[in-house]
Parts: structure tokens; C-alpha cells; sequence
């Protein structure tokens, strides 16, 4: 399964269209409102939980018979790429994200998974 994942936290009393703003995240284009991420933190997170994962290249992890995936970690938005994996895996990165209060964000769908959920 091929999927993106993206991730970001509204500063209070902001909300805007998800849609708008993953893409102009993922274009790495400034959005008012979106609070910063600690992304030492977050990249810890996922050293430790993708551990048994073989490290590619900076930012893509790969493991035999489970894919692989890339990420990119910003100031205020955290994005995977993942190719072949099993919906188990990807849910880990939701995990890491939840523990900084930023609900995923599913472009496929349009859905942001937050107590919002609007599109």
C-alpha cells in the first residue's frame, strides 16, 4: 500500500481547509496559524520505534517484506511517504504524532482525523 501521511498542530482558535494546507505545507510554503513541532523530539520518536527498520539514506527507513518509507520532518509539519507497508506500521507513525497533539491528516481522503473532523 502506497500512502502520505501528514501532520500538523492549528494554533488555538485557528482552523482552516486540511487540504490547503497540506499542500502548501508540503510545498514548504508558510501557513498562519500552525504551531511549531519539537522536531528533535519527533525524530527520536521514530529512531526508536522504526529501531528494527534498516536506515537507507537520511529520512528512509526500509525493512525486508514490509516496505519502506520516507519522511520529512519540518518546523511545523511532519510528512510520510510510505510504500508497501502494512497498515500496522503506518499506524505507528500516527502514535508518535498523537503524543504531540497532531491528528493525522489523510490527503487520499481528504480527512483530518481530529475532534473537528472536517475536511
Amino acid at each position: 500500500m502506497d500512502y502520505e501521511l501528514g501532520f500538523w498542530k492549528y494554533k488555538e482558535g485557528i482552523y482552516k481547509n486540511n487540504q490547503k494546507v497540506y499542500t502548501l505545507l508540503s510545498r514548504d510554503e508558510e501557513v498562519y496559524g500552525i504551531d511549531d513541532l519539537p522536531t528533535d523530539d519527533i525524530l527520536n520518536d521514530i529512531k526508536e520505534v522504526f529501531k528494527d527498520w534498516k536506515l537507507v539514506e537520511e529520512n528512509e527507513y526500509e525493512k525486508d517484506n514490509s516496505g519502506f518509507f520516507q519522511f520529512t520532518v519540518k518546523n511545523n509539519f511532519v510528512r510520510f511517504d510510505c510504500y508497501q507497508m502494512d497498515e500496522d506500521d503506518m499506524n505507528k507513525f500516527i502514535d508518535i504524532m498523537y503524543d504531540y497533539d497532531c491528528p493525522l491528516y489523510d490527503p487520499q481522503e481528504n480527512k483530518r482525523f481530529d475532534e473537528r473532523n472536517e475536511e
